[in-house]
C-alpha cells in the first residue's frame, strides 16, 4: 500500500533538499510539498495524509499552529515536527499535537526512518478507528491520586525533585509523557533515555512547571469502566512488574541501559487498557463482558471486538511518542514473546527488557489476579529458546524478596 507524506517548510532551498533526499522512496510513498502552514492546510483539504512533517518557524501559520490544526482537522495524521535546539519555546507550545521531532538540519537518513518506524506502527492497528484514536492521544491518563500529589507537590514554594521523581516512576501516563519530551530532538541527547527519573531530571522543575500550565501534559484516568479496586490494581500491578523487571534483570548482570528498559517498560507494558478505557469505553466494556460470559482470555476478546491487543495499543501509542525501541519491543510482546523471535528484522533471541517484562508479569498475575489480568502462565517455551528456562526459580524468589521490601506499596 502506497503511503501519503506531506513535508512543509517555507524555504525552498529546504524542501529542495527534502525532495532530493526522499527520492528513492517515491514507489513507496507518495510525496507531496507545501511552502506555509496555509498552503499544507489546502492540500490537505483535497486528499488526507498518512504523515505530516513540518518545520517549526515559519511565517503566518507556524508549526505549532498547523500542527493543532492538523489534529483537529485529520486526527489520524501522524504529525512531526523538524526543528532545531533553539525553539525550545515554540516546541512546547506543539507538546500535545506531536508526536515525532526530528532534529534540523535533517539528515535525510534519519528522516526516513521516522517516517518508516511511524508507518510500520501504524499498520500493526488493523482498525481504523483505534489508529485515530491513537494517533490524537495527547496524554496517558494518571492515577487521580498520583495527579493530585504531584499538583500539591509543584504547589510548594520549593519543590522536592526527589518526591516528583518519586511519583512520576510510579505512575504509567507521567513516565511515559517525561520520557517522550526527553527523548524529543530539543535535549539534543545522542542516546535514548529510558528513565523515568533521568528524564525528569533532564527536564527539571522549571520546564515541567510550564508544560503542566501550558500544555497540560498530564491527565487524570476518568472512567466509569473500572470500580476503585479495579484502578488500584492495575497501578499496583505496573508498578511491581516494574520492580520484579528490575529484579530479574539485576538476577542476570544485565547492562545498565538493559535493566532501565526493563523497569520502564514493565511500568508501562498495560498503558493500551488505559488509553481503551479511556477512550473506547463502550467497546471495552464489551471486552470485559465477552472475557467473562466466554470464559476466554482478555487478549483474545480484545481481538474478537476491536481486531487487536492492548499491547498493540499501548506500543503503537509509545512508538509514536519516540520511546526507546526496546521499551515498545517489551510492551508489543509481553504477552507473546515467542512472536517477537519471528519477526522480521528482530536479533537473536537473547535476554532483554521483553524478557524480565515477560516474566515479571506472569509473576505479579500469579501473586494478584483481577479481571484485568491477562497473562496467567509464563512462556516456558521462549524461555528455552533464550536457555533461560532453568532461571525462573531464582527469578521468582528474587522477586518474592522484592516484594516484601518495606515501602513497596
Amino acid at each position: 500500500m502506497t503511503r501519503s507524506v506531506l513535508l512543509v517548510d517555507d524555504e525552498p532551498r529546504v524542501l529542495t533538499g527534502l525532495r532530493r533526499g526522499l527520492h528513492s522512496m517515491r514507489d513507496e510513498w507518495e510525496l507531496e510539498f507545501a511552502g506555509s502552514g496555509e498552503d499544507a492546510l489546502r492540500v490537505m483539504a483535497r486528499h488526507p495524509f498518512d504523515v505530516i512533517v513540518t518545520d517549526m518557524r515559519m511565517p503566518g501559520m507556524d508549526g505549532a499552529q498547523l500542527l493543532n490544526e492538523v489534529r483537529r482537522r485529520s486526527p489520524q495524521t501522524i504529525r512531526v515536527v523538524l526543528s532545531g535546539q533553539c525553539d525550545r519555546e515554540t516546541i512546547l507550545r506543539a507538546v500535545g499535537s506531536t508526536h515525532r521531532y526530528v532534529s534540523k538540519p535533517c539528515d535525510a537518513l534519519q528522516l526516513k526512518d521516522t517516517i518508516k518506524q511511524a508507518l510500520a506502527l501504524r499498520n500493526q492497528l488493523e482498525t481504523a478507528s483505534l489508529a485515530k484514536i491513537v494517533s490524537q492521544l495527547k496524554t496517558i491518563p494518571s492515577l487521580p491520586s498520583s495527579y493530585q500529589a504531584m499538583m500539591d507537590e509543584l504547589g510548594r514554594p520549593e519543590p522536592r525533585l526527589n518526591q516528583l521523581a518519586t511519583l512520576v516512576s510510579r505512575d504509567m501516563g507521567m513516565a511515559a509523557k517525561c520520557l517522550q519530551l526527553v527523548n524529543s530532538a530539543f535535549f539534543g541527547l545522542r542516546s535514548p533515555v529510558s528513565s523515568p527519573l533521568q528524564a525528569l531530571s533532564l527536564l527539571g522543575l522549571d520546564t515541567l512547571k510550564s508544560l503542566i500550565s501550558s500544555s497540560h501534559i498530564f491527565s487524570v484516568f476518568k472512567s466509569g469502566l473500572f470500580d476503585a479496586n479495579e484502578i488500584g490494581w492495575l497501578w499496583e500491578h505496573s508498578f511491581a512488574v516494574s520492580i520484579c523487571a528490575r529484579t530479574i534483570a539485576e538476577v542476570e548482570c544485565a547492562s545498565p541501559k538493559q535493566i532501565d528498559d526493563a523497569v520502564t517498560a514493565g511500568l508501562l507494558h498495560d498503558t493500551g487498557k488505559l488509553v481503551l478505557a479511556s477512550c473506547m469505553a463502550s467497546e471495552y466494556k464489551m471486552v470485559l463482558d465477552l472475557a467473562a460470559s466466554a470464559k476466554i482470555s482478555l487478549t483474545d476478546a480484545e481481538h474478537e471486538v476491536l481486531g487487536c491487543s492492548h499491547a498493540e495499543v499501548g506500543a503503537h501509542l509509545l512508538g509514536l511518542w519516540g520511546l526507546p525501541d526496546p521499551i515498545v519491543e517489551a510492551v508489543a510482546f509481553h504477552l507473546n514473546p515467542l512472536a517477537n523471535c519471528f519477526t522480521a528484522g528482530s536479533a537473536a533471541p537473547a535476554f532483554s527488557a521483553l524478557t524480565a517484562v515477560h516474566s515479571a508479569c506472569a509473576y505479579h498475575t500469579a501473586q494478584s489476579s483481577s479481571r484485568l489480568s491477562d497473562l496467567a502462565a509464563i512462556d516456558m517455551s521462549y524461555l528455552a529458546r533464550l536457555s533461560l528456562d532453568g532461571k525462573v526459580p531464582a527469578w521468582f524468589a528474587a522477586c518474592d524478596k522484592a516484594m516484601h521490601v518495606p515501602g513497596f506499596h
